[in-house]
């Protein structure tokens, strides 16, 4: 389980350093940085997949994500450098993005792809804070040191190029074994962001149905992630969430020539409505039961404001189904609805799980801040990697 998350330099994220338990709650007023937190946890997703820089490339490049604004006191814009990094009960990682040195391709002519953010620095440790006898693999520019599963160290030059991370370029299970577990570790890790429920969503029309244990980012296999739920998952709570949610409803799955359609069968009318019929908050909630009530739980779930159009009443299942997904695998929820948050709350102690509410505001220079905090002493202890 991941218990600190630190981001440093991103958009309105100059320093910010977060605990994480089980179930963690961000709140805030908008703008205050509760979006680019979810972001950043994106992104270090990405690094596992070696993804990271072209992510940056889609938010408009390294310049238009740093932090733009001083560093308190000093007058000056901080160092072109954003870090990120989070330390868990059993690994640690950062990663340093930094400025390119600007290139020439094959003709002479200056590299096209010059503005594309390049790793500095990378670094992999046990336990929750990077100390250098739990160093585990350490990457400064090209040159890689990784711990074998002999206990030894492998170094090598010029093996990672500056656009693509070590995780998704060395994870070797004898050469960096602790490298690949984490590597994997990490792509287990799961986002969901606005599911689509417009009219033309994908969701509301019959697909080709297979055995689907993870909901896509579409929602396009809802139908088929239900049966699935029904036929190797829990079954029992899945009723329970449609029942919370709608009295007297049931989820039905047709199949007509192997394309799966959803029917929602409610009290008090003569036929079910297809996926097609229902009103946008039905279909998000009945998205977030299959996401939630997975059969393979991520080792991170995060969902950023599951709350978007639904009716305050549904907010209690919701909260409901988000306390039994904690149950098997840490939550991240950023929410602009108090009234999910007090929700979570309230039910918290019926699921026997611990909330970790997290408010952020902005202090007067425009860098985001948890709440409440008064002096870096009540942060969790961090080090970064020097480069």
């Amino acid at each position: 389980m991941l218990t600190t998350v630190a981001v440093e330099n991103y958009r309105s994220l100059r320093r910010l350093i977060v605990p994480l338990g089980r179930l963690n709650v961000i709140t805030g007023a908008n703008a205050t940085g509760k979006s680019s937190l979810y972001r950043a946890l994106r992104l270090l997703a990405d690094s596992a997949r070696g993804g990271a820089v072209a992510a940056l490339a889609r938010e408009g490049g390294l310049a238009s994500t740093l932090w733009a604004g001083e560093r308190k006191g000093s007058g000056r814009s901080p160092a072109a450098s954003l870090r990120l990094g989070f330390a868990g009960d059993e690994f640690g990682y950062a990663v340093d993005f930094g400025h390119p040195i600007p290139t020439s391709g094959s003709t002479g002519a200056p590299s096209m792809f010059n503005l594309d953010p390049e790793i500095k620095r990378e670094c992999t440790w046990a336990g929750p804070v990077l100390r250098p006898a739990a160093l585990l693999s350490d990457r400064s520019g090209p040159a890689v040191r990784t711990r074998t599963a002999q206990g030894t160290w492998h170094s090598s030059v010029n093996s990672v190029r500056p656009y693509d991370s070590m995780l998704s370029e060395l994870a070797d299970p004898q050469l960096a074994p602790d490298l690949l577990r984490l590597r994997e570790h990490m792509r287990s890790w799961r986002f969901y962001d606005h599911v689509r429920t417009d009219a033309h969503a994908p969701a509301r029309s019959a697909q080709i149905g297979t055995r689907t244990p993870v909901l896509g980012h579409d929602g396009a296999d809802l139908a088929a992630a239900l049966q699935t739920i029904r036929e190797i998952g829990d079954r029992e709570a899945l009723d329970a969430a449609v029942d919370a949610a709608f009295p007297g409803s049931e989820a039905e799955i047709v199949s007509e020539g192997g394309r799966f359609e959803l029917k929602l069968h409610q009290r008090g009318l003569l036929r079910p409505l297809g996926a097609a019929e229902l009103s946008d908050g039905t279909l998000r909630y009945l998205l977030w039961t299959a996401a939630l009530l997975t059969p393979r739980p991520p080792a991170l779930l995060v969902l950023n404001e599951p709350e978007s159009s639904l009716h305050p009443d549904l907010l209690g299942p919701l909260a409901d189904l988000i306390l039994t997904a904690a149950r098997d695998t840490q939550v991240v929820v950023v929410t602009h609805a108090p009234g999910l948050a007090e929700a979570l709350g309230r039910g918290a102690g019926r699921h026997r799980i611990d909330v970790n509410p997290i408010a952020l505001v902005k202090n007067a220079l425009g860098e985001t801040e948890v709440a409440g905090r008064e002096s870096m002493l009540d942060e969790p202890l961090w080090h970064w990697p020097k480069r």
